[in-house]
């Protein structure tokens, strides 16, 4: 009987408060009215132009202190793990998965090196999230150095530009030629 009472109450405090609350975003909900106002913390915010990047999931792919994951945009590392995408890739390539593996570990190892554990400012295109959820972002070390575009250039991915992110896509191709021109990283 206690627990009914209770959401009953909650309830008609709820249709109470709703029609007042003037601002609802991703910090706080804030209620206003004549009689009385205050704030309720909802949700955190983060701090895009300084944050932590916990682990590096593959060559391609980072995971930050906050917990979301991050895809790197414009660019295309080997498979790491077995994947439908590493069967897709070994098939259209005629490459060995094995050995598609190694250069995704190559390519992991060239990203976790330059990036784990250290904080990272996030750029946005476009779109912010792709269909699965994660961040799609262009990354710079705090010393200004762009993650994307570095392993590009080391030779450690290949491109992959999705209309409507193509902000940087000729510096890519440029960088792409000159890796895979110079043998550099897994084009040696």
């Amino acid at each position: 009987m206690k627990k009914r009472y209770f959401w009953m109450i909650a309830a008609a405090l709820m249709l109470w408060i709703i029609p007042h609350l003037k601002q609802v975003n991703a910090e706080r909900i804030t209620y206003d009215s004549d009689k009385a106002q205050f704030e309720l913390p909802f949700g955190r915010s983060y701090d895009y132009s300084d944050i932590l990047v916990s682990r590096v999931v593959d060559g391609d792919t980072l995971k930050l202190e906050n917990g979301e994951r991050v895809r790197l945009i414009g660019i295309d590392t080997p498979e790491l793990h077995e994947s439908q995408k590493l069967d897709r890739d070994s098939q259209r390539s005629g490459q060995d998965k094995k050995l598609i593996q190694g250069m995704g570990k190559q390519a992991y190892e060239f990203t976790k090196n330059l990036v784990e554990g250290k904080h990272v400012r996030l750029e946005f295109d476009l779109e912010r999230n792709d269909r699965y959820g994660r961040l799609l972002a262009y990354v710079y070390l705090q010393d200004g150095t762009f993650v994307n575009a570095e392993i590009i250039k080391q030779g450690y991915a290949s491109l992959m530009t999705y209309a409507p992110n193509v902000k940087y896509v000729d510096l890519f191709r440029k960088l792409y030629t000159e890796a895979r021109e110079n043998r550099r990283g897994l084009w040696k």
